[in-house]
């Protein structure tokens, strides 16, 4: 039986103005105070940043839809965590041949085939586990509003079995699922919608660890001034 890990991107949900689409490290600078900072921006323009994206899935009805596709194990292990990362190191443990991943990025590497001998980080995590041949095969659920496409990565296609899918309904039947990962990628998703994101993860109603989450404290309303100033000035 092939063992998968089912991972899950929370940005697969959230649709993001072009304009915050970026390579970032996983600081606290770009998972909460840049948030801040463009909220402060946008209110100088008129402009009410929450109400301007949006969560684009039904949550309510997310895993009976994934439960149509995957089977879990009756000892499977769930995550939760800050970055996409840690997918790379949940499927060496637990022995994954196969890697099921929901995300607005492939996250196979963004420098050709080469980006595999970079550092592991949130965006070659999945290349690297293919090169490192921990894994047979990798599986992309893109988002509907992703940017890429399958084509832009042609030296990955070339050298390894790289399967694209534009939506769940896709996926074949019966994918036994050892572990799950979500993870927020507090970079590319908004601090108001962390509530959201723990709805997602509760509705799952499976035991789960935590493992490095940043404890973000949203409250625009309370912000003061000094605070008000970094948040503006910092670049």
């Amino acid at each position: 039986m092939v063992r998968s890990l089912l991972s899950i991107d929370w940005d697969y949900f959230i649709p993001l103005k072009k304009e915050w689409l970026n390579s970032y490290t996983e600081t606290p600078r770009n998972i909460e105070w840049i948030w801040y900072k463009r909220h402060l921006e946008s209110s100088l323009r008129g402009i009410d940043i929450e109400k301007s994206v949006s969560i684009s899935f039904r949550l309510d009805d997310f895993w009976d839809k994934i439960r149509e596709h995957f089977i879990f194990a009756k000892d499977i292990e769930v995550y939760v965590s800050e970055s996409h990362i840690l997918s790379y190191h949940i499927a060496i443990n637990n022995k994954c041949e196969e890697v099921y991943s929901l995300d607005t990025h492939s996250d196979l590497g963004y420098g050709g085939i080469s980006s595999t001998s970079f550092k592991l980080h949130c965006a070659n995590w999945m290349g690297k586990l293919l090169d490192g041949g921990w894994i047979k095969r990798a599986h992309i659920v893109y988002s509907h509003h992703t940017t890429e496409k399958p084509d832009d990565f042609k030296d990955f296609n070339k050298l390894f079995p790289v399967i694209y899918y534009n939506d769940i309904d896709e996926l074949p039947k019966d994918i036994y699922t050892a572990a799950i990962h979500i993870c927020r990628s507090g970079a590319w998703t908004p601090p108001w919608f962390d509530d959201e994101f723990f709805k997602l993860v509760n509705n799952l109603k499976l035991p789960y660890k935590v493992i490095k989450l940043y404890k973000r404290k949203w409250n625009i309303r309370k912000i003061q001034l000094s605070d008000l100033l970094f948040y503006l000035n910092f670049s």
